[in-house]
Protein backbone atom coordinates (compact mmCIF):
# COMPACT_ATOMS: atom_id res chain seq x y z
CA UNK A 1 0.00 0.00 0.00
CA UNK A 2 2.39 2.79 -0.92
CA UNK A 3 -0.57 5.18 -1.34
CA UNK A 4 -0.48 5.13 2.49
CA UNK A 5 -3.79 7.57 2.55
CA UNK A 6 -5.96 5.15 1.38
CA UNK A 7 -5.36 2.46 4.11
CA UNK A 8 -9.00 2.56 5.58
CA UNK A 9 -9.89 -0.08 2.44
CA UNK A 10 -6.55 -1.88 3.87
CA UNK A 11 -7.80 -2.08 7.23
CA UNK A 12 -11.34 -3.39 6.10
CA UNK A 13 -9.71 -6.15 4.60
CA UNK A 14 -7.20 -6.71 7.33
CA UNK A 15 -10.63 -6.74 9.84
CA UNK A 16 -12.37 -9.01 7.11
CA UNK A 17 -9.43 -11.38 6.78
CA UNK A 18 -9.07 -11.22 10.73
CA UNK A 19 -5.75 -9.63 11.66
CA UNK A 20 -8.17 -6.60 12.64
CA UNK A 21 -10.99 -6.53 15.17
CA UNK A 22 -13.92 -4.21 15.05
CA UNK A 23 -12.57 -1.99 17.71
CA UNK A 24 -9.92 -1.46 15.98
CA UNK A 25 -12.00 -0.07 12.94
CA UNK A 26 -14.39 2.03 14.84
CA UNK A 27 -11.23 3.80 16.90
CA UNK A 28 -9.39 4.53 13.50
CA UNK A 29 -8.28 7.80 14.25
CA UNK A 30 -8.56 8.51 17.34
CA UNK A 31 -6.14 8.95 20.40
CA UNK A 32 -6.84 5.57 21.92
CA UNK A 33 -6.83 3.44 18.76
CA UNK A 34 -3.80 2.21 17.02
CA UNK A 35 -4.87 2.86 13.55
CA UNK A 36 -3.61 6.10 12.06
CA UNK A 37 -4.51 7.83 8.25
CA UNK A 38 -1.36 6.30 7.51
CA UNK A 39 -0.34 2.47 7.59
CA UNK A 40 1.91 1.89 10.42
CA UNK A 41 4.28 -0.98 10.50
CA UNK A 42 4.06 -3.09 14.03
CA UNK A 43 0.37 -2.91 12.99
CA UNK A 44 -1.21 -6.70 12.33
CA UNK A 45 -0.71 -6.92 8.68
CA UNK A 46 1.27 -3.70 7.84
CA UNK A 47 4.59 -4.77 6.82
CA UNK A 48 5.36 -1.20 5.81
CA UNK A 49 4.76 1.92 7.42
CA UNK A 50 3.73 4.25 4.01
CA UNK A 51 2.11 7.22 3.24
CA UNK A 52 5.39 9.86 2.33
CA UNK A 53 4.49 9.39 -1.22
CA UNK A 54 7.36 7.39 -3.49
CA UNK A 55 8.29 5.10 -1.34
CA UNK A 56 6.05 1.89 -1.48
CA UNK A 57 7.59 0.19 -4.55
CA UNK A 58 10.87 0.48 -3.83
CA UNK A 59 9.87 -1.56 -0.35
CA UNK A 60 7.85 -3.65 -3.09
CA UNK A 61 10.77 -4.42 -5.05
CA UNK A 62 12.68 -5.34 -2.04
CA UNK A 63 10.75 -7.68 -1.35
CA UNK A 64 10.16 -9.45 -4.83
CA UNK A 65 13.53 -9.24 -5.19
CA UNK A 66 14.39 -10.98 -1.57
CA UNK A 67 11.93 -13.93 -2.57
CA UNK A 68 13.51 -14.13 -5.90
CA UNK A 69 16.80 -15.04 -3.82
CA UNK A 70 15.42 -17.36 -2.03
CA UNK A 71 14.08 -19.52 -5.04
CA UNK A 72 10.60 -18.41 -4.56
CA UNK A 73 8.32 -17.65 -6.90
CA UNK A 74 6.02 -15.07 -4.65
CA UNK A 75 3.79 -12.81 -7.18
CA UNK A 76 4.17 -9.07 -5.10
CA UNK A 77 1.66 -6.49 -5.34
CA UNK A 78 2.24 -2.91 -4.70
CA UNK A 79 -0.99 -0.42 -5.02
CA UNK A 80 0.49 3.48 -5.89
CA UNK A 81 -1.20 6.90 -6.49
CA UNK A 82 -1.30 8.48 -9.81
CA UNK A 83 0.06 11.39 -7.87
CA UNK A 84 3.40 9.48 -6.43
CA UNK A 85 4.35 9.47 -9.98
CA UNK A 86 5.93 12.22 -9.58
CA UNK A 87 8.28 11.29 -7.34
CA UNK A 88 11.95 10.36 -8.80
CA UNK A 89 12.09 7.35 -6.61
CA UNK A 90 9.23 5.92 -7.95
CA UNK A 91 10.67 5.37 -11.46
CA UNK A 92 14.36 4.38 -10.33
CA UNK A 93 12.32 1.77 -8.87
CA UNK A 94 10.27 1.21 -12.21
CA UNK A 95 13.83 1.19 -13.52
CA UNK A 96 15.69 -1.28 -10.99
CA UNK A 97 12.44 -3.68 -11.68
CA UNK A 98 13.07 -4.60 -15.16
CA UNK A 99 16.89 -4.30 -14.45
CA UNK A 100 16.06 -7.05 -11.98
CA UNK A 101 13.83 -8.86 -14.20
CA UNK A 102 11.26 -8.86 -11.29
CA UNK A 103 8.74 -10.43 -13.20
CA UNK A 104 6.59 -11.30 -10.23
CA UNK A 105 5.99 -7.86 -9.28
CA UNK A 106 2.72 -6.14 -10.56
CA UNK A 107 1.93 -2.53 -9.33
CA UNK A 108 -1.37 -0.82 -9.58
CA UNK A 109 -1.45 2.69 -10.01
CA UNK A 110 -5.14 4.61 -9.19
CA UNK A 111 -5.46 6.59 -12.07
CA UNK A 112 -8.11 9.04 -10.89
CA UNK A 113 -6.34 12.32 -12.03
CA UNK A 114 -5.81 13.88 -8.98
CA UNK A 115 -3.00 14.73 -6.30
CA UNK A 116 -4.21 16.65 -3.45
CA UNK A 117 -6.48 19.51 -4.97
CA UNK A 118 -5.46 19.71 -8.59
CA UNK A 119 -6.03 17.62 -11.68
CA UNK A 120 -3.22 15.85 -12.77
CA UNK A 121 -4.09 16.47 -16.14
CA UNK A 122 -3.51 20.05 -15.72
CA UNK A 123 -0.70 20.64 -13.27
CA UNK A 124 1.35 18.05 -14.60
CA UNK A 125 0.50 17.20 -18.77
CA UNK A 126 4.19 15.49 -19.27
CA UNK A 127 2.57 12.99 -16.97
CA UNK A 128 1.11 11.19 -19.96
CA UNK A 129 0.74 8.97 -21.22
CA UNK A 130 1.73 6.49 -18.68
CA UNK A 131 1.45 3.33 -19.96
CA UNK A 132 4.07 4.16 -22.92
CA UNK A 133 6.37 5.52 -19.68
CA UNK A 134 6.04 2.13 -18.03
CA UNK A 135 6.62 0.14 -21.27
CA UNK A 136 9.92 2.63 -22.57
CA UNK A 137 11.15 1.53 -18.77
CA UNK A 138 10.50 -2.42 -19.60
CA UNK A 139 7.22 -3.27 -17.74
CA UNK A 140 4.46 -4.87 -19.31
CA UNK A 141 1.37 -2.26 -18.96
CA UNK A 142 -1.92 -1.54 -19.74
CA UNK A 143 -4.59 0.60 -19.02
CA UNK A 144 -8.20 -0.22 -17.36
CA UNK A 145 -11.37 0.23 -15.89
CA UNK A 146 -10.16 -0.03 -12.44
CA UNK A 147 -13.34 -0.25 -10.98
CA UNK A 148 -13.95 -3.62 -13.05
CA UNK A 149 -13.24 -6.59 -11.70
CA UNK A 150 -13.30 -8.49 -14.73
CA UNK A 151 -11.15 -6.05 -16.75
CA UNK A 152 -8.70 -6.47 -13.57
CA UNK A 153 -8.57 -10.06 -13.89
CA UNK A 154 -8.26 -10.59 -17.49
CA UNK A 155 -5.59 -7.87 -18.06
CA UNK A 156 -3.22 -10.11 -15.08
CA UNK A 157 -4.06 -13.37 -16.75
CA UNK A 158 -2.92 -11.91 -20.00
CA UNK A 159 0.20 -10.34 -18.73
CA UNK A 160 3.84 -10.89 -19.76
CA UNK A 161 5.16 -13.39 -18.17
CA UNK A 162 8.51 -12.16 -18.56
CA UNK A 163 8.44 -8.90 -17.08
CA UNK A 164 7.18 -6.64 -14.55
CA UNK A 165 3.47 -5.78 -14.93
CA UNK A 166 1.87 -2.03 -14.64
CA UNK A 167 -1.87 -1.89 -14.35
CA UNK A 168 -3.24 1.76 -15.17
CA UNK A 169 -6.70 1.70 -13.37
CA UNK A 170 -8.55 4.22 -14.29
CA UNK A 171 -10.86 5.06 -11.50
CA UNK A 172 -13.19 7.80 -10.18
CA UNK A 173 -12.42 9.56 -7.39
CA UNK A 174 -15.37 9.22 -4.86
CA UNK A 175 -17.00 6.74 -7.20
CA UNK A 176 -20.85 5.82 -5.94
CA UNK A 177 -21.29 8.77 -4.03
CA UNK A 178 -22.95 12.11 -5.71
CA UNK A 179 -21.33 14.31 -3.40
CA UNK A 180 -18.17 12.29 -3.44
CA UNK A 181 -17.18 12.17 -7.08
CA UNK A 182 -14.20 14.33 -8.25
CA UNK A 183 -14.59 16.21 -5.26
CA UNK A 184 -10.82 16.96 -4.30
CA UNK A 185 -11.62 18.28 -0.78
CA UNK A 186 -12.81 14.50 0.24
CA UNK A 187 -9.12 13.72 0.38
CA UNK A 188 -8.53 15.62 3.72
CA UNK A 189 -11.74 15.56 5.30
CA UNK A 190 -14.49 12.85 6.64
CA UNK A 191 -18.19 13.19 6.83
CA UNK A 192 -20.72 14.01 9.27
CA UNK A 193 -23.28 11.41 10.70
CA UNK A 194 -25.61 13.29 7.93
CA UNK A 195 -23.23 12.79 5.33
CA UNK A 196 -22.14 9.02 5.94
CA UNK A 197 -25.92 8.28 6.34
CA UNK A 198 -26.65 9.66 2.79
CA UNK A 199 -23.66 7.89 1.46
CA UNK A 200 -24.46 4.63 2.51
CA UNK A 201 -27.79 4.51 1.17
CA UNK A 202 -26.70 5.72 -2.61
CA UNK A 203 -23.85 3.09 -2.35
CA UNK A 204 -26.36 0.44 -1.20
CA UNK A 205 -29.02 1.53 -4.08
Amino acid sequence: MSKGHGCMAQYVVLNALGFLSDGDLELYCKPSGRLGAHPDYGNPGIHASTGSLGHGLGIALGQAYAEKLLGADTRIFCLLSDGELQEGSTWESVMMAANLEMKTLTVFVDFNDFGGLERMSDGHKAFYPIVDKFEAFGWDAVEIDGHSNSDIISAFNKRNLERPLALICRTTKGKGVSFMENSPIWHYRSPTREEYSLAINELSS
